[in-house]
């Protein structure tokens, strides 16, 4: 029986390196399409070592059209796509606005214009939580009124939505989803796979465990003085295979027809909101570690809470989360352990 083949771009990344072996896992045919600007080929060493298998995968720019298409011209079985390709950072995007809009809006606009020329049934586009900017009421549900994005990184994902849903009306032969999650963290269980951009990380966990490990002499918390239960920000901490899981469910659920409209919208989120201070007291509990850390005015860009309700999802892709944030940490710690030892 032939697998059904799919295409991740940006699966040399940090969450589409985990939906690789979750992919490879549950027996599919995947290939990877990545640029390296955030990332390295080093990585499909390591999906090899957890999975056994090796990963066919493409340097490939998805800004450029003609390389873009080549890549699907070479790979004539695609069934379906998990479009991770982005620029991520929320301070980046905010110092170089128009960097973040070409890059995330044109690669996606050439992937797009590719499932229209080569007739690709199925796609999944990776959003995020920040589109919803700072709301009034918690927690958010897709039907939740979006506020003013912070930043132009979460608007590039509202604008990406948008995109979608606007082919999806018009190309039925499409089915596509939107998948809006909160922050992935930590670790594949295996401690062989975990974030490692080539750009210093602004995400907290990779931030509190470089410091632990001595990589950063100290560590900032932004902010204090927030309408929160200790003043940091909020947020819905996600396990990253949590995540991958979710991809394959809402992959299935496309490949069996289930959905009743050919545009579908889901929150990933664990529905428990952390602060800042308390992720970094669930780090210090479960590696006996005492973090140096300072406080710090608030960032430009960033939300001061938001957690989520993810019961759509829950129920369409019969996804729950399975890790709490001790599991988050620990791999996460566990990840940090090994890269000192290479």
């Amino acid at each position: 029986m032939n697998k059904i083949q799919i295409l991740l771009t940006g699966g040399a990344g940090y969450i589409g390196s985990h939906t690789i072996i979750e992919l490879i896992n549950k027996g599919y045919d995947v290939i990877s399409a990545d640029n390296y600007s955030n990332s390295t080929p080093k990585t499909y060493e390591r999906i090899q070592k957890i999975t056994g298998q090796s990963v066919k995968h493409f340097g490939v720019d998805l800004c450029d059209l003609f390389l873009t298409k080549q890549l699907f011209e070479e790979n004539p079985g695609i069934k379906g796509i998990i479009h991770f390709a982005a620029l991520k950072s929320v301070p980046e995007s905010v110092a170089q606005p128009l960097h973040y809009y070409f890059n995330n809006i044109n690669s996606l606009l050439n992937i797009l214009e590719c499932v229209k020329v080569y007739s690709i049934p199925n796609f999944i586009f990776s959003s995020s939580c920040s589109v919803y900017g700072n709301v009034r009421l918690l927690p958010v549900n897709e039907d939740t009124p979006l506020g003013i994005t912070e930043s132009p990184y979460a608007y590039s994902k509202l604008i990406g939505e948008k995109i979608i849903q606007d082919f999806a009306r018009i190309n039925p032969a499409t089915k596509a989803i939107s998948l809006r999650y909160f922050n992935p963290v930590g670790a594949h269980i295996s401690g062989f796979n975990g974030e490692l951009p080539n750009l210093p990380p602004t995400n907290l966990v990779p931030v509190i465990t470089q410091t632990a490990i001595g990589k950063r002499k100290e560590m900032s918390v932004f902010g204090n003085d927030m309408a929160t239960r200790d003043g940091s920000c909020i947020r819905d901490y996600i396990h990253v295979s949590d995540i991958a899981e979710a991809h394959v469910n809402a992959l299935k659920y496309l490949l069996e027809e289930t959905q009743n409209s050919n545009y579908s919208l889901f929150n990933l989120g664990s529905g428990n909101g952390v602060t800042v201070l308390e992720a970094i007291r669930a780090f210090e509990l479960i590696s006996k570690q005492k973090l140096n850390y300072k406080i710090v005015p608030r960032r430009p860009g960033d939300v001061e809470a938001i957690y989520s309700d993810s019961r759509k999802a829950n129920t369409l892709l019969h996804w729950k989360p399975k890790h709490d944030i001790n599991s988050m940490m620990e791999t996460a710690w566990n990840w940090e352990k090994n890269l000192a030892l290479d």
